[in-house]
């Protein structure tokens, strides 16, 4: 599934990749104490936690996500997965899912500089790739942990959270400064 979204207005992508380096931690708005993860989808978003850091330390390349989502709010489209940070920079980042060393999910967002703010496309592909298992996994990934539907809902999903992204980023970025009009 491949989304291109609206530009992301006012943030250049360094401050896009900075997010997702900085994902955990707290955020006020309206004099409420809320985590950075809640703020981002009220509705959908339940938990984030860094299982295990980088190598470098924090949220980079080699670290593992776990994300705890419903889309639409729907128990019945809860995910709760631990997913590897691939690729963290300016130009996106990747998350991958692996059982047994085969990749299951892998998730991309890109980012490049665009007129007032970054150009954001997401890619997400449920299924394995490997000949022979991908006849086999693939049906039932599809029909018992990531449906039609769920791929319906996430769609949705994303675009609103990339959508908050630059109302969110400008609060707590510690240097925040708009990217201009090419």
């Amino acid at each position: 599934m491949d989304i291109t979204h609206d530009t992301v207005a006012g943030l250049a992508p360094k401050h896009v990749a900075w997010w997702f380096r900085n994902i955990g931690g707290e955020i006020t708005i309206d004099g409420v104490r809320m985590s950075r993860y809640l703020a981002w989808h009220p509705r959908d978003h339940i938990q984030w936690a860094l299982a295990r850091p980088s190598p470098a330390g924090g949220a980079g390349p080699g670290a593992r996500f776990r994300i705890v989502e419903a889309f639409g709010a729907d128990p019945a489209m809860r995910i709760d997965v631990v997913e590897e940070v691939v690729r963290l920079d300016e130009s996106g980042i990747t998350l991958r899912n692996r059982l047994a060393g085969v990749e299951l999910t892998r998730l991309s967002h890109d980012f490049s500089a665009a007129p007032g703010g970054t150009a954001y496309v997401s890619r997400l592909t449920v299924g394995c790739a490997v000949a022979g298992l991908a006849q086999v996994i693939n049906p039932l990934l599809h029909r018992f942990v990531f449906t039609e539907a769920m791929g319906h809902a996430w769609l949705r999903h994303d675009v609103e959270e990339v959508g908050l992204l630059q109302h969110l980023v400008p609060l707590i970025h510690p240097d925040f400064e708009p990217a201009r009009l090419h």
